[in-house]
């Protein structure tokens, strides 16, 4: 079951996280009721299981995997499980600024028929904005590439409240080709932070005309989440 089976993950990682609360060692779960991704339901609008497991080195390097349960019913019965393994390097530029570049691979246990595939990025990072440039050769394994450009603002309000925006735009050959034309998404929304927990909620939607209602829905809808990173500080 998908559930039992991220759950294991889940206490491995948090096991793991205690062993190494001093070392720079992350591991960040994440429960909600909709796996967004690009403004498209991952999960077909059912409630999803998320854990990552992060190490960062002192030279800006740093490594993890992430996973959660998914639903691709009608389009590959078979994928219950998404695992994203990914490596990146941070660069300072001043105080406030900052550059990354990296990897994601996106594997899906199981699933002979789901397209398995890297996607590379470049991003820059100043003050509440973080911009992302996104590149797959291979999208979906369709023989298509793509691009994403996304750019996500966090501005901090009072009392542990802040105001998440995001505006993304799919293009490339996959989108021109395959899905017959570009895609704009964008997410408003409030976040929170209570004691060792973030929570966030947000409206997402896309502009993509062809409506899907439950396996990869990318109609208006709201997304609400709870987040907790381990090792807990004092």
């Amino acid at each position: 079951m998908t559930f039992k089976y991220l759950k294991g993950v889940v206490a491995g990682s948090l096991l793991l996280a205690s062993g190494l609360a001093h070392a720079q060692f992350s591991s960040t779960v994440t429960a909600t009721n909709d796996y967004d991704f690009r403004g498209y339901s991952q999960s077909a609008k059912d409630p999803a299981l998320q854990v990552s497991a992060d190490y960062a080195f002192s030279n800006g390097f740093a490594i993890g995997a992430w996973a959660s349960n998914v639903d691709f019913e009608g389009v590959d019965d078979s994928a219950d499980i998404e695992v994203d393994l990914y490596a990146n390097y941070t660069g300072e530029i001043s105080e406030t600024t900052s550059w990354t570049a990296g990897v994601v691979y996106y594997l899906y246990p199981g699933a002979d028929a789901t397209g398995e595939y890297p996607e590379f990025f470049v991003g820059l990072n100043t003050g509440p904005f973080a911009l992302k440039q996104w590149f797959a050769d291979d999208l979906y394994e369709s023989g298509e590439s793509a691009y994403y450009t996304e750019i996500n603002a966090t501005f901090e309000l009072p009392q542990n409240f802040s105001l998440l925006a995001h505006a993304g735009y799919s293009h490339g050959d996959y989108w021109s080709d395959v899905n017959g034309d570009d895609v704009f998404d964008y997410s408003l929304g409030i976040g929170y932070t209570l004691g060792n927990f973030n929570l966030a909620l947000k409206y997402t939607a896309t502009d993509d005309e062809d409506v899907t209602e439950d396996v990869f829905n990318n109609e208006g809808r709201v997304v609400f989440s709870v987040a907790t990173t381990f090792p807990w500080g004092d």
